[in-house]
């Protein structure tokens, strides 16, 4: 290294990506690293997998993102371990491991699924956590219907058109309104013959646990209006590739289950050699750092900070990008022999979406609002918050034709020529 600090960020999710953008044209040199070379806009993965957006919609080139930034460079690679000692990262790109050396390590790696004590669910279930998952999704869903019109036996039929959402979170609520819709508006006029289930499963006997009372029953109306059956205080018990087992023994038959039911920090965290809290999150101190190694910074999902009242941060977008940005503040500060920051999270409040004129939204905390206009703060909130103004306008001309024409154009199954990929899931 020269003489200027060195910074390495892994991971470009929102916080990684905010602590990096606070980081350019300052003093210091930053290596990005990341497993693709891209920035995916995570909430809007679900209308990748429902065929309301194509993928590179939600998707920005990092390249592109700091092509104006002459101190950062970007890896695509993995990381592999990360020694806190010999303060370096090893990171496996273009088939070799490179050893590389930091001053500071902001640690950004997100979270992944949460399947709780059934790890084997993964075998089966489907994410969205990525680009490819969407797609694999939409992909899979597509060709059950394809499947579905040429089946001559009714309980199959009705196993390959039935939908399943397990999680009663944003993303739960999401998924499952899209599907019903993508059916209503879309499939029901090209496959005529075909009715299918959409059903969201939550173990809790209310959605949406963070919102207030009046927002969870104004969700669950909203969801039961549009269409999809709604199962609450009854998780699952087990699932096999063509059916799933609720607590009360209630078995649906379907091909498809999509899990929202949790998440847990990357296994990142594990590499950093700390005792770690629930979820598999690093504890850090209020100035972002972790506890005993205060050159290296976790924010995001991986980080476990708790508030005034004692309750840990959660794991949501505006508090990674606000821990990403203090912890790169912090990094300067220190560069510049000052005393560092605490965090202080500003709360602008929580919102979800249903569907068509259907959402819920707590703004600031204090507002709190349902249906149509709930909806088209949701729908201003990411279309401004989406990286790129190209991503915006497509995404914008798109969602202004699904909602003149009721159209969802991106129906193509895109597979290798001549085969079903092994991330197919059914029989």
């Amino acid at each position: 290294m020269d003489t200027r600090p060195r910074v390495i960020i892994i991971g470009a999710g929102f916080g990684g990506l905010f602590a990096a953008q606070t980081l350019k044209h300052k003093a210091v040199d930053v290596l990005l690293i990341d497993r693709n070379n891209f920035h995916t806009f995570t909430p809007l993965l679900y209308q990748v997998a429902t065929s309301g957006l194509e993928a590179e919609e939600i998707a920005y080139p990092i390249r592109g993102i700091f092509r104006a930034g002459s101190n950062i460079s970007f890896m695509l690679g993995t990381v592999e371990g990360i020694d806190a000692t010999a303060k370096t990262v090893s990171v496996r790109t273009n088939g070799n491991v490179r050893q590389e050396a930091y001053n500071y390590l902001i640690v950004a790696g997100g979270s992944v699924t949460n399947y709780f004590a059934n790890p084997q669910f993964s075998d089966i279930a489907f994410e969205l956590k990525s680009v490819d998952d969407a797609v694999v999704l939409r992909n899979h869903i597509l060709r059950q219907f394809e499947r579905a019109a040429w089946t001559d036996d009714e309980a199959h039929r009705r196993a390959l058109t039935a939908l399943v959402v397990v999680g009663g979170g944003p993303t739960g609520l999401e998924t499952s309104g899209a599907l019903f819709e993508l059916f209503e508006h879309v499939l029901s006029k090209e496959y005529t013959a075909l009715k299918p289930r959409i059903v969201l499963i939550e173990a809790l006997d209310r959605l949406l646990t963070p919102f207030p009372q009046p927002l969870q029953q104004s969700a669950y109306r909203q969801l039961e209006s549009l269409g999809v059956e709604v199962i609450l205080g009854n998780g699952v018990a087990d699932i096999t590739p063509d059916s799933v087992r609720l607590n009360d023994g209630t078995v649906i038959p379907t091909y498809t289950l999509i899990w929202s039911a949790g998440v847990k920090a990357n296994p990142l965290a594990e590499m950093l050699g700390v005792p770690l809290k629930r979820g598999g999150r690093v504890p850090i101190t209020p100035s972002i750092d972790v506890i005993g190694q205060n050159d290296i910074y976790v924010i995001g999902d991986m980080a476990y900070l708790e508030d005034e009242q004692g309750q840990p941060y959660p794991m949501l977008i505006p508090v990674a990008k606000q821990e990403g940005q203090l912890a790169a503040k912090n990094i300067l500060r220190r560069v510049a022999g000052w005393e560092q920051q605490n965090f202080h999270y500003i709360d602008r409040g929580i919102m979800a979406t249903i569907g068509r004129h259907r959402a819920v939204a707590y703004l600031f905390n204090r507002i709190q609002l349902s249906g149509f206009l709930a909806w088209v703060s949701w729908l201003g909130l990411h279309l401004l918050t989406l990286m790129g103004f190209r991503n915006r306008v497509a995404v914008f001309v798109d969602w202004v034709w699904n909602y003149f024409t009721y159209d969802r154009s991106v129906r193509v199954i895109l597979e290798p020529k001549g085969e079903i990929p092994e991330t197919e899931k059914t029989p």
